[in-house]
């Protein structure tokens, strides 16, 4: 059961959000036993590959260039960083990866091509491979889950209706078609939103009402609570009551019983009994490591505690589907090619240096 049929309008879905909350958990935990082991949380690590100098709007981001936030623009990592980070966050407990670009839009160059070869590398590693990289056409899409991409990652954020109090730089609909892009390439979907925007209720329920109104909803839903940064238009925002962000996983969970939902930011003001009510309403995963792109998050070590305190279990790489087979990319074996035969060419090449007769 992908969407719950007793909750797919907006006057059910709201009636469900506003119950009372230990009836509402109650509720979400029974659904979540159903379909998946309440013991099991996946440990994930996002890992921000490109950071800062976006061109975006977005409100709540400290990577938009236009804001002065503190954040340092910095290029794309090596693929032999990135394969590093991705070792030691396995050591750590991780089985999922997910990769962040502060890009608005993929493009056809270089710095993709080391995407390309950064999750043949990680999904190499037995690793659930998810990237976010902004918005991607169809040929892009195909690139990516021929390399072995899991997961494409592409949040709305929030509803349709107070989307543009948020983002001015980027249509719901790009949004929704990069979703759809990455669907026919056979990736699978995460996408979800962020509470504590300054939006209404009505618009947490319509979020959800947006994933409701796909022909397949995602496999894994984000649930953030905003991380105000000084320096952006959201920077005054109130700070929400953990019990918020309870109810919403609580909802999301009982409104879709197979997909995953995933605990993110913002657990920093959570206490570890608030976490534990997550859990037990639904979340079946976290994002660990000591930052979230450019946002603090507890350390692997906190987790670990919380874990064994709690008796959850780390969800183990590929779960909830197969791993995906890494394919040679054309574009990349191209250039190896061509690499290949100037090294040979300048190994080839006799060189004599001029003999100089001094008198």
């Amino acid at each position: 059961m992908k969407v719950n049929p007793q909750y797919n309008t907006k006057e059910t879905l709201l009636a469900l959000y506003n119950k009372p909350l230990l009836e509402l958990v109650f509720e979400a935990a029974t659904i979540h036993r159903q379909y998946h082991n309440p013991r099991e949380v996946q440990m994930s690590s996002l890992l921000s590959i490109k950071t800062g100098g976006c061109s975006e709007d977005c409100g709540y981001c400290p990577q938009a260039a236009r804001y002065s936030t503190g954040v340092d623009a910095h290029k794309l990592m090596t693929v032999d960083s990135v394969v590093e980070q991705a070792k030691n966050a396995k050591a750590n407990g991780s089985s999922r990866l997910c990769m962040g670009a502060a890009w608005r839009e993929v493009r056809d160059n270089k710095d993709f091509d080391s995407v390309v070869e950064m999750v043949q590398a990680v999904n190499d590693l037995d690793m659930e491979v998810c990237c976010t990289l902004g918005m991607m056409n169809e040929d892009q899409a195909k690139r990516l889950k021929n390399a072995g991409l899991f997961a494409y990652n592409h949040n709305l954020d929030t509803s349709k209706d107070y989307y543009k109090d948020v983002i001015s730089t980027r249509e719901y609909e790009d949004r929704l078609q990069t979703i759809d892009n990455a669907r026919k390439a056979g990736i699978t979907v995460c996408s979800g939103g962020i509470i504590g925007m300054g939006e209404a209720i009505e618009d947490r329920v319509g979020l959800l009402m947006s994933y409701i109104e796909m022909e397949t909803p995602p496999n894994s839903i984000p649930i953030n609570a905003l991380v105000a940064v000084e320096g952006t238009p959201m920077e005054d925002q109130k700070p929400i009551e953990q019990w918020e962000l309870i109810r919403m996983v609580a909802t999301t969970r009982i409104a879709f019983p197979e997909s995953v939902v995933r605990l993110s930011a913002g657990r920093t003001k959570m206490s570890m009994e608030g976490q534990a009510l997550c859990f037990m309403a639904g979340a079946g995963s976290i994002f660990a490591g000591d930052k979230l792109l450019t946002t603090p998050n507890p350390e692997f070590n906190e987790d670990k505690a919380m874990f064994d305190i709690l008796g959850l279990i780390p969800k183990q790489a590929f779960a909830d589907g197969e791993k995906p087979e890494t394919k040679p990319d054309a574009i990349i074996e191209e250039k190896k090619r061509k690499q290949a035969i100037r090294e040979q060419e300048l190994a080839d090449a006799s060189f004599q240096p001029r003999k100089i007769t001094v008198e």
